[in-house]
């Protein structure tokens, strides 16, 4: 007689696939562990996000990534990536590091020049991205620094996870921008 399986979390809560959000075709982010340290739990997340703007952007063309589909919204694809290179910039290197750098594209980062390339653009988010993974890798989480024009400290935690909250509402406007250029959606 035949063994009967080990039940599934999904046998076990009566879900079905049909109830979970659909996942994303050729999905190759990094997986969350589901028990780490703080610093891994951390890094994790903020890398989990970084390669869902990637993936979220992979396989349109330049017109689409510049594409404002989501009216009276302004945002495109194109511009959150080379907003993110900014945020990257002045949060870990101008901020807590503060290295005399320059900003990437000023104020108005999700603005795009006529002559703004993707390539070019999403090149300089990975760098920034790279760099700051050599701060984090560099800092306890303990460390402390002075964020230009604020009257306290914070510390790299602190910081980690505010870079977390800046990438969540980004993908959450990824997932509505790339729904709006092609109609895919996926979590």
């Amino acid at each position: 007689m035949d063994e009967p399986a080990e039940p599934t979390a999904r046998d076990e809560s009566g879900l079905g696939e049909d109830d979970f959000s659909p996942v994303w075709d050729g999905d190759d982010r990094p997986r969350i562990p589901r028990v780490a340290g703080e610093r891994a739990a951390l890094e994790a997340y903020l890398e989990y996000y970084r390669s869902t703007v990637e993936l979220k952007c992979r396989g349109l063309g330049a017109a689409q990534l510049r594409s404002q589909p989501m009216a009276p919204s302004t945002m495109s694809l194109h511009g959150v990536v080379r907003h993110l290179a900014g945020v990257e910039r002045w949060w870990f290197q101008q901020n807590f590091e503060r290295r005399d750098v320059p900003l990437l594209f000023g104020a108005d980062d999700f603005e795009l020049p006529d002559d703004a390339d993707y390539a070019v653009d999403l090149q300089t988010w990975r760098t920034e991205c790279a760099v700051s993974r050599e701060i984090v890798a560099a800092h306890d989480l303990d460390d402390i620094a002075r964020p230009l024009d604020w009257s306290e400290d914070v510390d790299l935690r602190w910081l980690v996870l505010r870079i977390i909250t800046e990438y969540a509402q980004h993908c959450g406007h990824v997932d509505l921008l790339r729904e709006g250029v092609d109609g895919r959606t996926g979590a």
